[in-house]
């Protein structure tokens, strides 16, 4: 959301194509909703055009109880995405990753991360940013427990996030 808004203010982008899984209503000329089915993302395969591709979708395993389906979600749809993008002649292609991303991570969430990453460099796209925000601030469209607990606690101690620490600050999404 926050993404989509700083694109809308941008005057450097006349035209946003929007890939959803469920139907959303929005208002603005420069926004195009395309709903897909992302299990089916090849068949999408000639919408995926532009300048820049920004991909910044993401699962929590409480939402994707099912491996398999976190997997796809975490890895599979970025890197597929970023193939097609690749092979689409878009020049630039931002990803979204996550603080302490590591592809020899025990943890899940950031060995997938780290895993896409990979993959995403072998791509050489003339321009590849990769996002490895710390934790971010700010409203969700859904509560979670745990990370308004977070939220809370490392808003008000960031202060104390010095020197080498100053990377897990937690940041505002915008």
């Amino acid at each position: 959301g926050c993404l989509l808004d700083l694109l809308i203010n941008d005057n450097y982008y006349l035209k946003i194509k929007i890939f959803v899984r469920n139907k959303i209503i929005f208002d603005d000329p420069k926004i195009e909703i395309i709903q897909i089915d992302f299990d089916k993302y090849n068949d999408y395969a000639d919408l995926i055009q532009g300048d820049d591709c920004f991909f910044c979708i993401g699962t929590t395993k409480k939402e994707t109880q099912n491996k398999r389906e976190y997997r796809v979600v975490e890895y599979d749809l970025p890197v597929k995405i970023a193939q097609i993008a690749k092979k689409n002649n878009i020049n630039s292609f931002m990803y979204v990753s996550s603080l302490g991303s590591n592809s020899l991570s025990n943890n899940t969430y950031l060995k997938n991360k780290g895993e896409t990453e990979e993959v995403l460099k072998k791509l050489n796209f003339p321009r590849l940013s990769i996002i490895r925000p710390s934790l971010l601030l700010g409203s969700r469209n859904k509560f979670r427990f745990g990370e308004f607990i977070g939220q809370k606690l490392f808003k008000n101690l960031s202060f104390l996030f010095l020197g080498p620490l100053k990377q897990y600050r937690a940041i505002e999404a915008k």
